[in-house]
């Protein structure tokens, strides 16, 4: 099966249109679409040809061999970059020959389904730098970035898809639109939703995601998940394996609205966030405590009366020694 257009078959891209494709053929499609907007513009120049070439299908006889050479002499003369590109199809192997015969009917009358698309939208690149941002996308989605984040996205969605490409950490809370899933592409991990909001973090060589509400999917390679309110999959960008857990509180929303929300939060996940947020150094000098569990909400407190809520909570002491908060 020949590839073209990033690697990826518009054969696959047939059973795709017409819902025959496996979930993880899905998944591979969805992330394709995902990785550039060129990809969309070629999948849905495919789907229009496709949606008249149905059409035609109904009412029109076709002699299948003779309209498959007409097909290929045409795709070589279409100039690069102009037109969609059909792969070589194999006769009497393939169950779309009918089709792409319909489809050469479409070719030969100029191709008048292509005049009804345009260049692909203007990429916009929104950076965070040094402070949290706030962005609203085109179909009404808000994106809160944290600290040192990069989003790209088109200024306006097109096509059976809303793709933008993430760096560092943002929330998303999506708009829904069933008829159009939002995919973010973080590294090689595809994160898909129709309509939700969830976080994503991608530092040091690892991408979670937490997912607040609604249900969000996540494939790397050929694996994928399905994530429910409360869950979260942390993803080592060298492996595909992927996994889920329940996550003990919201201490992944500090940055979006000022809170940390611990229900029955291991200490030895607090002190990860503190260490974050406030540029501290805190460890757990006695281990028993990593898993002794607190319930509280901190919000717009300094670090001071976080740690003293930690020792009155647990009756320990903060020992500050060479740069180091010591919980012991």
């Amino acid at each position: 099966m020949s590839k073209s257009n990033g690697h990826m078959s518009d054969d696959l891209l047939v059973k795709y249109l017409v819902g025959e494709a496996t979930p993880a053929e899905t998944a591979e499609v969805d992330a394709w679409l995902a990785a550039d907007e060129a990809n969309v513009l070629h999948f849905n120049q495919l789907k229009r040809i496709w949606d008249e070439s149905l059409q035609l299908a109904n009412t029109s006889i076709v002699d299948e061999d003779a309209a498959y050479n007409r097909l290929q002499n045409r795709i070589k003369s279409m100039p690069e970059g102009g037109e969609a590109k059909v792969v070589d199809l194999q006769p009497k192997k393939t169950n779309w020959l009918a089709i792409a015969a319909a489809i050469v009917v479409i070719c030969t009358t100029g191709y008048f389904a292509l005049n009804y698309f345009t260049g692909p939208a203007a990429t916009v690149t929104v950076a965070s730098n040094d402070k949290v941002l706030i962005d609203t996308l085109a179909d009404g989605s808000v994106v809160t970035m944290n600290k040192l984040s990069q989003l790209s996205y088109p200024e306006k969605f097109k096509g059976d898809t809303r793709a933008v490409t993430l760096q560092g950490e943002a929330f998303f809370n999506v708009t829904p639109d069933k008829t159009k899933p939002f995919i973010i592409t973080v590294n090689d991990v595809t994160i898909r939703v129709v309509g939700t909001s969830f976080n994503i973090k991608s530092r040091n060589g690892k991408t979670e995601v937490i997912v607040a509400t609604g249900i969000v999917n996540v494939s790397k390679d050929r694996n994928n998940i399905n994530l429910n309110p409360g869950e979260k999959t942390e993803i080592d960008n060298s492996k595909g394996e992927l996994s889920k857990q329940s996550v003990k509180g919201k201490l992944y929303s500090y940055y979006v609205n000022k809170e940390l929300v611990c229900d029955q939060t291991p200490l030895g996940e607090l002190v990860p966030a503190l260490n974050v947020i406030y540029g501290a150094n805190i460890v757990i000098g006695n281990k028993a405590l990593e898993k002794m569990p607190i319930t509280t909400v901190f919000k717009n407190q300094s670090l001071e009366q976080v740690l003293m809520v930690i020792e009155e909570t647990f009756k320990i002491s903060a020992e500050r020694k060479n740069g180091q908060i010591i919980l012991k």
